[in-house]
């Protein structure tokens, strides 16, 4: 009976147990951190999500990524600003890719030098950010060697050595885990960047970094905004599969689900968003009233466009349905990967949450950038900040390691 009670009381201890761990918050693709922009945030526009957290009472930070780059380096970049140091893209890969293994100028000092086992954190991205996450997840995990041809392992701490529960959940906010069909993703997302450069009232040229030093190319001391932009999309970079774009497309996100897997002690959430709604004479999708200008002719060409995967297989109707950038069945969880799907299930707040599966939540009727605050109205706004407040709360409530 004794031992009953113990086991009865243990559990209900886990119930009920909530923990302290930092978030943090990692842009997608096209993003920028806290010193660019001119104040205009990435994490809510005119209004600042992550201090409004804070004042919630949670501890946050805010990451700033390589906005192009592949979600190998840019977890790696996570990894150092929380971390400090210096970069290390690691020997194997840079030498894979032509690239500069310690780029001298992305060195930082540690927003979290705690970070361990015994201080772990919830890592919370939107779009791209939520692939790194699976990412950084991944590296902190393995033991990786600098190269086919030797079995050492690389110098840097953390490609080189295994990181055992550091991460306690990873969220994903329309996050295209399978990819997305939306041809030349980045170069069509260019224009919200201006749009974002206009809201920001930017004065000056120094606005926006690409952070492509690894790729040894930087902005020209007097280039303007659009001869920097032109050579950025026509670097080499984008032949390659080290860059955003392969990440992004749903061939490379297969790739990725392959080995990016679940892990079975961390919990997983997506939230997934929608702008669009089925024809009533068609299987394709159009933008509901209300979606803006912009993100209307791209939720248009999405709401009817089919993608294909290396083995020539289609994508079906069911991939019509879209947030302006992102399929929003590619958004729920991992599926496409060569080892099946990520266990994946709706969130029920009633249903008691264990680890190493995804608990899916939406699809919320926003677009992909007002579900950060962006391009909307005071109604898009009010529900951008209810999710992550909620989100923040479920993450609270999670049992600590």
């Amino acid at each position: 009976m004794r031992k009953i009670i113990i086991i009865i009381l243990f559990s209900i201890g886990l119930i009920f147990a909530q923990n302290n761990y930092p978030i943090v918050l990692i842009h997608g693709f096209m993003g920028w951190g806290e010193d660019e922009m001119g104040g205009y945030n990435y994490w809510g526009g005119r209004e600042d999500y992550s201090q409004m957290l804070r004042d919630q009472g949670h501890t946050v930070f805010t990451v700033s990524v390589g906005p192009v780059s592949s979600n190998w380096e840019r977890a790696i970049e996570v990894y150092t600003q929380l971390k400090g140091g210096q970069v290390d893209y690691g020997l194997a890969h840079a030498e894979k890719f032509n690239i500069i293994q310690k780029p001298e100028l992305k060195s930082f000092e540690a927003l979290y030098p705690e970070w361990d086992g015994n201080h772990p954190v919830h890592l919370v991205g939107h779009s791209m950010g939520g692939q790194t996450a699976r990412m950084l997840q991944y590296l902190l995990t393995q033991e990786i060697g600098d190269g086919e041809k030797t079995d050492k392992l690389e110098k840097s701490e953390l490609l080189g050595q295994s990181h055992l529960n550091w991460i306690r959940s990873i969220t994903s906010i329309s996050t295209p885990h399978n990819g997305t069909t939306l041809a030349n993703v980045v170069s069509k997302t260019i224009p919200f960047v201006q749009i974002f450069v206009g809201l920001a009232g930017v004065v000056g040229t120094r606005f926006y970094d690409f952070d492509l030093e690894q790729w040894r190319f930087s902005r020209g001391k007097d280039e303007t905004w659009a001869g920097y932009v032109k050579r950025m999309r026509t670097h080499d970079a984008w032949a390659t599969k080290n860059i955003s774009s392969w990440d992004l497309s749903i061939v490379g996100a297969k790739e990725l689900n392959s080995f990016l897997l679940a892990d079975p002690d961390v919990y997983y959430f997506s939230i997934s968003t929608s702008t669009t709604e089925k024809s009533e004479d068609s299987p394709n999708h159009f933008p509901i009233e209300g979606t803006s200008l912009l993100t209307r002719s791209r939720s248009k060409i999405i709401g009817s466009r089919v993608g294909y995967w290396a083995d020539g297989v289609a994508t079906d109707s069911t991939w019509f349905e879209n947030d302006g950038i992102v399929n929003t069945v590619s958004m729920a969880g991992p599926t496409t990967g060569t080892n099946g799907a990520d266990p994946i299930v709706s969130y029920d707040e009633s249903e008691f949450l264990i680890s190493g599966q995804w608990y899916a939540l939406g699809p919320i009727q926003i677009d992909h950038w007002n579900i950060i605050g962006h391009l909307g109205d005071d109604i898009t706004h009010k529900i951008a900040k209810n999710v992550l407040t909620n989100q923040a709360i479920r993450l609270k409530e999670l049992p600590p390691f």
